[in-house]
């Protein structure tokens, strides 16, 4: 594939170009939009990873790409910035979190039903560690799982609920807020009947992304190792983003965690009550990506508050 990066504002786009390298398909452009970086950035980066071409107009760069790989931290631009190549019908892959609103994450799924590409998501759905527990485990599943790490409660909690979901699988039905002291916890039901709980939030020292799992024989604890996350992540994606696979999950299946974690939010301003994940309350509630793209660019740029983004 010809793939295109848009919106350069993580750590994600360096780290994942060479295992899009090595996977035989070739980076030929970026487009950053300048919610993190200063102008001039999307330049060197290109200087510096050898790639040919920094596109000014995302339409621009959906004429010439299979596959563009949208990492904005602000999630409330997704369906803006995904809409040149999802009307053009090229492939996409959305970094984590698919979107913080019910509707973004619906308008990806029509886009899905209509033949786009998607992929992406959190890089914890596909981890090596669940899946070599599931190879453990080969006839006896998952009963309850408790998942957790720290930081940001979306933008890093996702990845707790998106390795519950490896772990149980897909099938999320409802959410509830159950409170917490220094971390919140959330209960995740299924439409089997099963429960998982995640903890999120920041913590005074970084904890590692963990999980504890639970079968009908068997009790184990699980840490993720963080240096193989983006290529089990990618290993996943880029088979069928090139239409060389089928998808490894249908799309609607893949965003439970994102609207597990809108349930949840919606749980917590109603009372911890119990949220199906087409509640018309979880349409009443949202995480702010433009807030986080300023909190994250302040922490880059210290003083920078305040510079307008622009296509870099």
């Amino acid at each position: 594939m010809r793939i295109g990066l848009v919106d350069l504002d993580t750590s994600h786009p360096e780290a994942f170009l060479p295992l899009i390298r090595a996977a035989g398909h070739e980076v030929v452009g970026v487009h950053d939009s300048g919610d993190v970086h200063p102008h001039g950035y999307a330049r060197g980066f290109a200087d510096r990873h050898g790639i040919a071409q920094v596109f000014t107009s995302l339409p621009q760069m959906a004429a010439e790409v299979d596959a563009a790989f949208l990492h904005g931290c602000d999630w409330d631009r997704r369906v803006e910035r995904a809409a040149p190549f999802a009307e053009a019908g090229v492939a996409l892959f959305v970094d984590k979190p698919f979107g913080g609103r019910a509707a973004d994450l619906r308008q990806m799924c029509t886009w899905a039903e209509a033949g786009v590409r998607i992929a992406g998501g959190s890089s914890l759905r596909w981890c090596a560690e669940a899946a070599a527990w599931h190879e453990r485990h080969p006839a006896d599943p998952a009963e309850f799982a408790l998942v957790g790490c720290s930081g940001d409660p979306f933008d890093y909690g996702v990845h707790a609920y998106s390795l519950l979901h490896g772990l149980l699988g897909p099938g999320v039905s409802a959410a509830r807020h159950l409170g917490g002291h220094v971390q919140h916890r959330v209960e995740l039901a299924w439409h089997d009947g099963r429960t998982g709980m995640v903890s999120l939030g920041p913590t005074a020292a970084r904890h590692p992304f963990h999980a504890t799992v639970l079968t009908e024989t068997d009790v184990e604890h699980l840490i993720c190792e963080p240096g193989r996350l983006y290529e089990s992540l990618l290993t996943a994606a880029l088979p069928f983003l090139a239409g060389q696979a089928p998808a490894p999950l249908p799309l609607t299946a893949l965003m439970e965690p994102e609207l597990a974690a809108l349930a949840a939010r919606a749980s917590q301003r109603e009372g911890g009550r119990w949220v199906a994940l087409d509640d018309p309350a979880v349409d009443g509630v949202s995480y702010d990506g433009a807030a986080f793209a300023a909190r994250y660019r302040d922490a880059r740029y210290p003083g920078a508050a305040g510079r307008s983004g622009a296509a870099r």
